[in-house]
């Protein structure tokens, strides 16, 4: 999603080498007047520098890169930057996320080795009294607004591996893939993941529910690989819960419901059976059909990106499927038991684009069942009523960057300024149409 971008511009740097690049690590320090950031690279790289907000973030896109074995996720942060995170996409680009509290301006070279000191990408970071009032006039649709949370669940772990197929556990394709899935996310705006595992370790499978509970998760995704005694067998396939374990969880919730949790924020235990039993049964109702929605965007992107075994979401008592207040949907990725699909689960090029294709149906559902309160829902009744947002042109910036970075068309965007060309100039306020398909 490109929505409420203050593009900085695109910054070009020497050409990507045919080799892959690792992102080593990051360090910061500050003085009076910036806070620096500095990428340790294990070679040159092209990239790109961007602001977004809503909250205010610093982005650089890193083309050809990973993350090294063994790097942490996330950095804690130092002067103006709250936090470091990454997230990679499918394209093979590794994002990474600079939280700020308020905008700045940015600057960004890369040095060559000196020494013991390998490649790096230096960004300095200054405050901005240009950017402010930019990010002011586009923060008044989303401000104080929450990110959306997605709980992912990868499958199986510790003593439980799964699935087996040929040379690999069904316990480690799920959890590459959940945590790819999770850098992918929390590098969305308005969007935040957590992982009911980050390791190989058993967690129990009503810990697994609860700890999205914990998290307050607006969505379950649970990953899996399935398997077969044919070994032809292949695709994948996206699950709901069934009725008949929606009704035995029910029973399960009025008979505990003295020791259960709040349910969508109200308690059970002060309400007599007959009250409890209603209340349930509309929550059970809700979610079932929010899981469902969730279900078919869902399978709709993985089919882009693999053959499907079931062209229909399927339905079933799955445990990890039966929070009756968390929309849930289980992924089995592929078929382990399928030599070719095996293979394909451990490359990990197949694996970001799993992640990118579930990641392209939550962003879907979202799109339309945003929760209150979120700064997703804030977008979605923006772009219903066609609000516009200015943009103030800076130096190196296109018309054609400036559509793609508010995810709206060449044509829309023209429409909205009057435009005869593309050409523009700095210091140029551009009126941007939210609504899309204009």
């Amino acid at each position: 999603m490109r929505l409420f971008v203050a593009l900085i511009g695109w910054v070009i740097c020497v050409p990507v080498l045919a080799a892959p690049v690792a992102l080593d690590g990051v360090r910061l320090s500050e003085d009076s007047e910036r806070t620096r950031v500095v990428l340790d690279l294990s070679g040159s790289v092209r990239h790109r520098l961007f602001q977004l907000s809503v909250p205010t973030r610093v982005v650089v896109d890193l083309e050809g890169t990973s993350l090294a074995d063994g790097a942490p996720e996330s950095w804690s942060g130092l002067g103006a930057v709250d936090r470091v995170r990454t997230g990679a996409r499918s394209d093979g680009v590794l994002r990474v996320v600079l939280d700020v509290a308020a905008p700045v301006q940015t600057s960004s070279f890369l040095l060559q080795p000196a020494g013991s000191t390998g490649h790096r990408l230096v960004i300095d970071l200054r405050r901005s009294s240009d950017s402010v009032a930019v990010v002011k006039t586009v923060t008044k649709l989303a401000d104080g607004q929450r990110d959306v949370v997605i709980a992912i669940d990868a499958g199986h772990g510790g003593k439980d591996a799964g699935a087996r197929g040929r040379r690999v556990l069904e316990k480690n394709i799920t959890l590459e893939i959940a945590r790819r899935l999770k850098r992918q996310i929390d590098a969305e705006p308005g969007m935040r993941a957590v992982l009911t595992r980050d390791r190989d370790e058993f967690v129990d499978l009503r810990q697994r529910i609860n700890l999205a509970r914990i998290h307050e998760a607006d969505l379950f995704v649970s990953i899996h690989a399935d398997a077969f005694r044919n070994t032809r067998a292949r695709g994948s396939s996206v699950y709901v819960l069934s009725q008949r374990g929606a009704s035995s969880e029910a029973a399960r919730w009025l008979a505990e419901r003295e020791n259960a949790a709040l349910l969508g924020g109200v308690s059970l235990d002060d309400k007599d059976e007959e009250l409890a039993s209603v209340l349930l049964d509309l929550s059970q109702n809700a979610t079932m059909s929010a899981s469902l929605e969730a279900a078919d965007a869902v399978l709709a992107e993985i089919g882009s990106v693999n053959r499907l075994h079931s062209r229909k979401v399927n339905q079933a008592g799955f445990l990890v499927l039966k929070s009756p207040d968390i929309p849930s949907v289980l992924i089995e990725t592929a078929f382990i038991s399928n030599p070719s699909e095996a293979s394909k689960l451990t490359n990990p090029n197949h694996q970001e684009k799993l992640a990118g294709a579930i990641l392209s149906g939550v962003r879907s559902y979202f799109r339309e069942y945003a929760p209150p309160g979120t700064m997703l829902a804030a977008l979605n009744r923006a772009r219903a009523r066609n609000e516009l947002v200015e943009h103030v042109i800076t130096s190196g910036e296109t018309l054609s960057e400036i559509a793609e970075r508010y995810d709206v068309s060449l044509r829309s965007l023209r429409s909205a300024n009057r435009l005869a060309s593309d050409r523009i100039r700095i210091g140029q306020v551009l009126r941007i149409p939210l609504a899309t398909g204009t």
